[in-house]
């Protein structure tokens, strides 16, 4: 029906395109101001009257042509208010919604992304910090996916560089294999931590390790072995986080998979001129982009981690053809991006604009940034585990005799980590709070899940019914009911607002305004009554809702539990807990 408002407007105003018709309309913060609203400001320079007198002689204009479709038109001030026609406007709505792909898309259809993240750094623990690059990259995948968008998921891993020469050195010092094969990644954190605490005293470590670091760049079989081993055991662990999150990637191509393609990125640095000799280090100077300039080879010959993303860049761009290239990292790291998409621009590749960097706010303890060099970090799984375990000790508390109860607690408790993540604009600071995650009343992720379980047992109630195509629209013409259905129809348009702003939050939030208004619905509107025209219809609107929420989460990576088992929870009442 929107379509059809456009197509009217655009038969009485042809000064504008369908386009511009479609970008001005508004949709009203209050019912009684209609279901559309088109402001005439813009009007004003073409007709060189005053807004409100061109909003009044095209709602005269509109109402003679006596469209079918509205029950009222009306000027307020410089807008023309549209009210539809409701039961032919409840009819669409749910025709619309109830299409098996509503919310999904063909725009991306034979478009390639390849969207990096997670990226943790080899040898290190897995921490809450990397969550947030976990998430919120996993969410964009799915968004994309929708969209129809062919995706390749890269785990673009941090297993190169003068990190693993620090840590061949801790380990040579104060590690031994059975140490680390007893107690894995949590044996090469604690001596990688060792490394920086007696490089403070003596800075001959610091020598060392970049002798190691050269000594892996150059083959040796010592140090490749060693590196290959830490790297093993670093993935072990790191898959297992990914499993208990429900996540998969195409490609575990880290930086060390770049590290025989790094010359071919020099060799075409230089046949452009760009490269330039610095105290001994080759860089390619900046100042005039106002940045600083971009270290390719450091004074030892080995590669930065710039030469390898460039590298990555150049792989990529030959092996998938991406119309898009997308990486989900810290905002620490804006510069470093704008430094390696500068280096694409100059070296004459016209697909530099299609490198995106997609930042991110920080994730602290009680204001503090995390290290892993102090030791001061939060471990993501320990976070996972707990959250999974809290949810279950009030299953047991509430419903020791819930079927699957392991389950449902991994669910729950993993959803409500996302969730929690994903509510706000993805620049903004995370301060972790046990309190604030682990509130699970109100606009939270397993709010959302409860009203889909609530869903499901209004249709499970209802028993075994058979929802006719054809129902009494008439019945879903109340404000309650169609505020619900209006809010449902936003989903495609939200779906792509997120994409094209990188921001799955969007998609959070209207879970929850669905979720609300569906229970707003639920209160005021009895459901299973014994007239079967408005309890059809009411089902059908129930039907739906389920579906979309579904959908919204599963955008999120969350999954929706059961709803036998998940409605046993009373969540409103024992999540509270």
């Amino acid at each position: 029906m929107k379509n059809q408002l456009i197509d009217i407007l655009a038969e009485n105003i042809q000064e504008l395109e369908k386009e511009e018709i479609a970008s001005a309309l508004e949709i009203p913060k209050k019912t009684d101001m209609g279901d559309f609203a088109f402001p005439c400001f813009k009007l004003a320079k073409i007709y060189r009257k005053a807004p409100n007198m061109i909003a009044e002689d095209l709602t005269k204009q509109i109402l003679e042509k006596n469209y079918d479709i509205f029950s009222k038109v009306e000027n307020v001030g410089g807008y023309i208010n549209f009210f539809f026609a409701k039961e032919q406007f409840a009819k669409q709505i749910m025709n619309t919604i109830s299409a098996e792909d509503f919310g999904s898309s063909k725009v991306g259809e034979g478009k390639t992304i390849c969207i990096d993240y997670s990226s943790p750094n080899v040898a290190k623990n897995f921490h809450v910090g990397h969550l947030r690059t976990t998430i919120i990259g996993n969410s964009l995948y799915k968004i994309y996916y929708t969209l129809g968008y062919h995706l390749e998921r890269i785990n673009h891993l941090g297993d190169w560089g003068t990190q693993f020469g620090k840590l061949i050195v801790a380990y040579k010092r104060w590690g031994s294999k059975e140490a680390v094969e007893k107690n894995g990644i949590s044996e090469l954190m604690k001596i990688y931590v060792k490394f920086h605490e007696e490089a403070e005293k003596d800075d001959s470590l610091n020598d060392e390790a970049r002798a190691w670091f050269v000594k892996m760049e150059q083959g040796d079989e010592e140090a490749l072995s060693i590196w290959q081993w830490f790297k093993d055991i670093s993935l072990v662990e790191y898959k297992r986080i990914y499993n208990l999150l429900g996540m998969e990637f195409d490609h575990y191509t880290g930086e060390s998979f770049y590290r025989d393609k790094t010359q071919d990125v020099v060799d075409k640095l230089n046949a452009k001129n760009l490269l330039v000799e610095s105290e001994g280090a080759h860089i390619v100077p900046l100042d005039e982009y106002n940045m600083a300039p971009c270290l390719i080879m450091k004074k030892d010959g080995s590669s930065i981690y710039a030469t390898r993303d460039l590298a990555a860049l150049f792989y990529r761009k030959e092996t998938y053809n991406f119309d898009k290239c997308i990486y989900v990292t810290g905002l620490e790291q804006k510069l470093h991006f704008a430094q390696v998409f500068k280096v694409i621009e100059l070296l004459g590749y016209d697909w530099y604009d299609q490198l995106v960097h997609v930042p991110y706010g920080l994730v602290s303890m009680e204001g503090g940034k995390l290290s892993t060099r102090s030791g001061n970090v939060i471990y993501a799984e320990e976070i996972l585990h707990e959250s999974i375990q809290k949810i279950y000790e009030i299953i047991e508390e509430k419903n020791p005799d819930l079927e699957d109860k392991e389950t449902v607690a991994r669910q729950v408790g993993i959803g409500a980590i996302l969730f929690n993540d994903l509510y706000n604009q993805r620049i903004k600071d995370v301060v972790f709070n046990w309190d604030k995650i682990l509130n699970f009343d109100g606009e939270t992720g397993p709010y959302v899940q409860y009203t889909y379980a609530r869903c499901a047992s209004v249709l499970r109630k209802a028993g075994d019914v058979v929802i006719p195509e054809d129902i009494d629209y008439n019945v879903l013409t109340d404000e309650v009911t169609m505020n619900l259905l209006k809010d449902i129809t936003r989903f495609p348009d939200v779906v792509k607002d997120a994409a094209d702003k990188y921001e799955p939050f969007m998609i959070s939030r209207f879970a929850v305004s669905v979720a609300q208004h569906f229970n707003k619905f639920y209160h005021d509107c009895q459901i299973n009554v014994e007239d079967e025209k408005i309890k059809m219809a009411r089902l059908k609107v129930v039907s739906v809702t389920m579906k979309v929420i579904k959908d919204a989460l599963a955008l999120l990576g969350i999954e929706c539990p059961e709803p036998v088992s998940y409605t046993h929870l009373r969540a409103h009442e024992t999540l509270r807990h």
